[in-house]
């Protein structure tokens, strides 16, 4: 758990106070936009390797999250925001299994919580913009075709999904997922390293614990790029309730 409260490298006990959890977001936000730079730089008609991957994400975040939840017209508004938005997360949670720096930067909540209030703030900014304030609130908590009794119970419930529920719920699973896959990685490369050198018997198994060590680097990689999507889908999703005629 250490891992997560790391001393500081500059600045201790001051607003300003940088840590290796810093040092390695700021490393990853670096390395994408330096790449990303070089790569728009020396884009071609006809894609390269590395351009062709970029464009296939691209494409996967365009077509199968802005496009099925938002349309084409919003879609379009809101597309630089959610690729963005998918690539950061993606890199972030990625950096966990990168030799050297071995920690997303996502598992610690700031960085979670920035993302999960940015969402909030887009979700009510774009409902206030289309319906007004009073009328943004009317859709979001007081849905069509519901006995008017039933809106006593309703309303607060759906105003505090709408108000905290939400990003919180955001912050809590990208953090959560975070956490526990970089725990699971040094739980069991502490195995493998504990057998390997135990002096015993036990020094035979440890090639199996290496092996699942192993399968819980690509586990994590699978949940790192799980959870971009899924951030980025709600974040979508948020987007569509807060901006549709009626739901």
């Amino acid at each position: 758990m250490g891992e997560f409260f790391p001393e500081a490298l500059l600045f201790e006990g001051t607003w300003f106070e940088f840590n290796r959890v810093q040092l390695v977001r700021l490393i990853v936000i670096a390395v994408v936009l330096i790449a990303m730079c070089i790569i728009a730089s020396r884009a071609k008609l006809v894609p390269g390797r590395v351009q062709s991957v970029i464009e296939l994400v691209i494409d996967f975040v365009n077509n199968n999250i802005i496009a099925n939840t938002l349309g084409l017209k919003d879609g379009k508004r809101f597309a630089p925001m959610l690729i963005t938005m998918f690539f950061f997360i993606l890199s972030m949670n990625l950096a966990g299994v990168i030799p050297g720096l071995n920690l997303a930067g996502t598992s610690v909540i700031g960085l979670p919580l920035l993302l999960a209030l940015w969402t909030f703030v887009t979700y009510v900014s774009a409902g206030v913009k289309k319906h007004g304030f009073l009328g943004y609130l009317k859709s979001e908590t007081m849905p069509p075709g519901i006995p008017w009794p039933i809106y006593i119970l309703l309303i607060p419930i759906e105003l505090l999904q709408v108000v905290v529920i939400r990003w919180a719920s955001l912050t809590i699973r990208l953090l959560a997922n975070m956490v526990a896959g970089h725990m699971m990685i040094v739980v069991f490369i502490g195995m493998t390293h504990a057998l390997l050198f135990s002096g015993d018997w036990l020094i035979a198994i440890s090639p199996f614990a290496g092996a699942m060590a192993i399968g819980i680097y690509g586990f994590e990689i699978f949940v790192g790029a799980l959870q971009a999507f899924i951030f980025t889908m709600l974040t979508a999703v948020y987007i569509q309730l807060a901006t549709s005629d009626e739901h």
